[in-house]
């Protein structure tokens, strides 16, 4: 999802930084669309994560979409799964978030956050205790964001997608049986493509939603009104 969210904000002609822990992903997305600035950190590391980005910028729009998905059943929940998954799927939302937001208002500019959250904030999953913790999380942060950013013009919001069908989602839900009982909670019957919510993450950073923020966008194929 974040590489092509790059890859269309690059198309559309926006200078992009694109943050990722992956060298190699990094590398291959700077050949494909040149002039794409690469940072290379760990993003659960907040030290690292000071230090790589306090240099970056000026920046106007972000989206917060570095994400870990650890599985374990309730009774199995390790310490270490705990605190990866909040390292990376909330805490550093609201560092990055924050070295953007204070530019911004540094800059006395309008700017637009985008984190990107899931169906799993609002339905349970086996097997996802914690990380439906974490984004259930994420989407209150996305609201009181939203609330404190707001005054500064700096509107926050997150995509709420379903299975995607990135290597991650393909990994999980790889087994027919274990996808056919979320398909068939799905009205529309199918999971989601990585352009249904690259599409929603554009509109959310555009000025086409200049009235929207604290909102939790679902791209679930009506799942959540099941």
């Amino acid at each position: 999802i974040g590489r092509d969210t790059a890859k269309a904000l690059h198309a559309s002609g926006a200078r992009v930084v694109a943050v990722s822990r992956t060298s190699d992903d990094l590398v291959s997305l700077s050949q494909e669309c040149p002039g794409v600035e690469p940072v290379c950190v760990d993003l659960g590391n907040w030290e690292a994560t000071e230090q790589a980005l306090s240099s970056v910028g000026p920046v106007d729009l972000l989206v917060n979409n570095a994400g870990v998905a650890l599985l374990q059943p309730f009774l199995e929940v390790t310490k270490e799964a705990c605190d990866t998954s909040f390292d990376v799927n909330l805490r550093a939302v609201i560092q990055v978030s924050q070295i953007m937001a204070r530019g911004l208002i540094a800059r006395g500019v309008p700017g637009a956050i985008v984190n990107v959250s899931s169906q799993a904030s609002q339905r349970a999953v086996t097997n996802h205790s914690v990380y439906c913790s974490t984004k259930g999380a994420l989407d209150m942060l996305t609201k009181v964001m939203a609330l404190e950013l707001g005054p500064h013009k700096i509107r926050v919001n997150a995509v709420n997608p379903t299975v995607v069908m990135t290597p991650m989602g393909q990994a999980n839900w790889s087994d027919p049986h274990k996808a056919k009982t979320m398909l068939d909670r799905i009205p529309l019957g199918r999971f989601a493509e990585v352009e249904n919510v690259v599409d929603a993450i554009l509109f959310l950073l555009s000025d086409r939603s200049s009235m929207t923020t604290g909102s939790t966008v679902p791209v679930d194929g009506g799942f959540l009104a099941t």
